[in-house]
């Protein structure tokens, strides 16, 4: 994130940040001083983090969502200076505005996020920003940098991040700010180069990828809009540990001229992402019905995302045949259309018809052999349908394929249940628990799965070096 700098710059051994880091249960990760930031040890570092991160916070479980925000992510780092393209992305169930970089390539953005960018070239201005954070290791820079003021201790870094991930940035700064009013000083002029080289980089990777520079300056003016019109203790968190300034947002909108202008029509697979996030935000389905209807009988960006949205606000409120007329009077123009294909399916399940929803979702799996988000509604189409069976089989052999999806091994595991594989549920909680940071839960559920196996020497073997594994994670934990 960009406040890496100024975390690194001016963090020492202090109290608030020790007990910041006992109570987010943090692993002693040592004294970073002693350590070589090298791209692995990043990395390694950044999967700790993530692991801790997703323990304390409430993440968004859907694969729609999740899918496009990492082919969007990718988009640029393909595009950008990051050598070690190993991208982890987590999506976190936050309203307000904010995403952040963590050292190792693990990048989190806040779905109220897309409430405030309007385009999607706008949501690839912020993401941009954090991938050349990433690419010019500020993290290690920081570090180096911080070694000629004072100790580091890296635990309390780590909780630091987290913090400023979570609760917003005043409380991660507050839980590692310096006393000493010369080292802050520094630290801010640090983290304003940063800040610039980011910008400029950034700036350079959505130009690259095709985007639109002139989406950078208009973005960090809403940001700042949005700022002069909330009260002190309410600024956004991507404000606090990213500071905007009129001359700042000048600098941007006067690198962006040095582009040529073109047009860029507006994404609507981004729209309709838009959509679904205002559904997980709403306080209630109705409101959301109220919301779309009220886009759709005055102006909206996009008629059809807000169309879309009024879909899923129905099913969501058990309204079936409503959502279904409205779906029929957008579908007709791309069939093949994966949101509208899982939407439907949805329309069918809540109609208790699943048998129909798994029939379309296997046809049009065919085309896309292997999609996660349709493979996820046909999975669960599949266990609405009595067939939990089948439905292990899919979510088995697409964990081979995502073996990082905490969501995947979650479902897994309650297929595995109801289909009566009792060892093979405790595995599947076992990856879950893993990728969100419960060691001690996953080794348990290791354990239980151990007991029932009997004569089955690949299984036991299998379950032997995943607790092998956790004893390594605990290992390298401590070793940092």
């Amino acid at each position: 994130m960009a406040a890496l700098a100024l975390l690194t710059a001016s963090l020492g051994p202090l109290a608030t940040a020790q007990t910041a880091t006992e109570e987010l249960k943090l692993p002693n990760l040592g004294d970073a001083s002693t350590s070589m930031f090298s791209a692995e040890f990043e990395h390694q570092l950044g999967r700790a983090w993530l692991r801790s991160f997703r323990s304390q916070v409430r993440t968004v479980d859907d694969p729609l969502l999740f899918d496009y925000l990492e082919n969007l992510t990718y988009r640029l780092v393909s595009h950008s200076q990051l050598s070690d393209r190993r991208i982890e992305l987590v999506v976190v169930d936050n309203p307000t505005i904010n995403a952040f970089a963590v050292p190792g390539g693990v990048i989190g953005v806040h779905n109220g996020l897309l409430m405030y960018a309007q385009s999607e070239d706008e949501l690839a201005t912020v993401l941009a920003h954090e991938i050349a954070h990433l690419s010019q290791r500020h993290f290690s820079r920081g570090v180096e940098y911080q070694k000629s003021q004072t100790p580091i201790n890296l635990a309390a870094l780590l909780a630091g991040m987290v913090i400023m991930a979570t609760a917003g940035g005043d409380a991660g700064m507050a839980a590692i700010s310096a006393s000493q009013a010369l080292a802050q000083n520094n630290a801010l002029r640090y983290s304003r180069s940063n800040e610039a080289e980011a910008d400029r980089i950034g700036m350079q990777t959505l130009v690259d990828a095709g985007m639109d520079p002139y989406a950078a300056p208009a973005m960090f003016e809403r940001m700042l809009q949005s700022q002069r019109f909330t009260s002190a203790e309410r600024i956004p968190e991507f404000l606090r540990t990213h500071p905007l300034s009129e001359n700042r947002i000048a600098d941007t909108r006067n690198r962006a001229r040095t582009y040529p202008k073109a047009i860029h029509p507006d994404n609507l697979e981004y729209q309709l992402m838009r959509a679904r996030v205002i559904n997980q935000l709403a306080a209630t389905p109705e409101q959301a019905v109220q919301r779309f209807r009220g886009e759709l009988a005055g102006t909206s960006r996009s008629t059809e995302a807000a169309r879309y949205g009024l879909v899923l606000a129905l099913t969501n409120a058990g309204r079936a045949d409503e959502a279904a007329l409205e779906l029929d009077s957008i579908w007709s123009g791309d069939r093949d259309r994966i949101e509208y294909v899982i939407a439907d399916a949805e329309i069918d399940i809540l109609r208790d018809r699943p048998e129909r929803a798994a029939e379309k979702l296997a046809r049009q799996l065919k085309l896309t052999p292997g999609n996660h988000p349709l493979t996820m509604e046909y999975a669960r189409a599949l266990t609405r349908n009595q067939q939990a069976h089948i439905a292990e089989e899919v979510l088995t052999e697409q964990s081979k394929r995502r073996p990082n999806d905490p969501g995947l091994w979650y479902e897994l595991a309650e297929v595995q249940g109801l289909s009566g594989n009792i060892i093979g549920l405790h595995q599947s909680r076992a990856e879950y628990f893993i990728l969100n940071g419960y060691l001690d839960e996953a080794q348990k559920q290791l354990s239980y799965a151990r007991r029932l196996v009997k004569n089955d020497f690949p299984t036991t073997a299998r379950i032997d070096q995943r607790l092998a594994d956790i004893v390594a994670m605990r290992e390298q934990m401590e070793s940092f």
